[in-house]
């Protein structure tokens, strides 16, 4: 019998200590920092989406002394609201929801981008029956045709194309097209859609799509590029003010210093990006202003 009360006396006794932290400080103790939360525009499937930032994650916990968690966001909107409410500090936008949450956030700061990212362009692509071909001119062909976007918050999927659409016909895009264009969600589904036959020209990210053609889940000789745009910026890494209230003054130079440094296939390869390069607001000043224009600011 004191055999088993000495037993149960230990196996009560274990958890308390370890609550306590034995050799190791409590994860809630006074010197802990909360976890850094990030999230990303839902460009990619959300299996993908884990995938690619994980790595990111761990990567930025060990070189900033801090646990990082990536947070999936379901829509475009959703992570310029997250971002908005503080429940995440830290998100890979495109270009127009990076100007929205900066707008919304003041103080929010871009403070980096992909080395291609100032470059950046969209494809407009054709199912091969659409009667569509391949031009260095914007294809007029597209009216009449049924059209999809990608998400109605995306710089590449929506924005530009609309941008284009317009400076080149004078119309709006359903004036042009002939009917409402419609919204995919994002640029994996613009290029299933085209692909299928569903609808027979979308407008997507070149960085999808090329990857799309390289990973054999896009058939270029059914899903077609018609017409590449001019380049424009896009993608960037913003960071919440709250940042410095968070973790101390010059965080956010420190966590711009991690992002910067980031090297190899694991941490880039998910981006499509050969690195890292500052980026400040000014960058997007060009990108605010179509925003305006076109009434696509929240």
């Amino acid at each position: 019998m004191r055999a088993f009360l000495v037993t149960l006396a230990l196996a009560l006794l274990f958890p308390l200590l370890a609550a306590c932290g034995g050799d190791k400080p409590a994860a809630d103790g006074p010197d802990a920092k909360p976890t850094l939360k990030f999230t990303a525009i839902p460009g990619e499937d959300p299996t993908r989406m884990r995938e690619k930032f994980q790595p990111v994650a761990a990567y930025l916990s060990e070189t900033l002394g801090v646990p990082v968690e990536y947070v999936h966001a379901t829509k475009y909107s959703a992570s310029v609201e997250m971002f908005r409410n503080g429940d995440v500090l830290l998100a890979w936008f495109g270009g127009l929801t990076g100007v929205q949450a900066r707008e919304l956030v003041k103080g929010a700061r871009a403070i980096a981008q992909g080395v291609e990212d100032p470059k950046y362009q969209s494809y407009f692509i054709a199912h091969k029956d659409s009667g569509l071909e391949t031009s260095d001119d914007f294809p007029m062909g597209i009216a009449g045709k049924s059209f999809t976007f990608g998400s109605k918050s995306s710089t590449s999927g929506r924005m530009m194309p609309e941008h284009f659409i317009r400076t080149n016909t004078g119309k709006a895009p359903a004036e042009f097209l002939g009917a409402e264009p419609a919204f995919s969600g994002s640029h994996d589904k613009t290029c299933e859609q085209v692909e299928s036959g569903a609808v027979q020209v979308g407008a997507v990210s070149y960085t999808t799509y090329d990857r799309r053609v390289k990973e054999g889940d896009t058939d270029p000789s059914v899903c077609k590029i018609i017409w590449k745009t001019p380049y424009y910026a896009d993608y960037n890494f913003t960071a919440h003010p709250r940042l410095e209230e968070t973790y101390g003054a010059g965080f956010t130079d420190k966590l711009q210093k991690a992002l910067l440094a980031m090297k190899g296939d694991e941490l880039l390869g998910g981006f499509q990006r050969s690195g890292m390069i500052p980026a400040k607001n000014e960058d997007f000043a060009a990108l605010l202003d179509l925003a305006k224009k076109l009434n696509l600011l929240r």
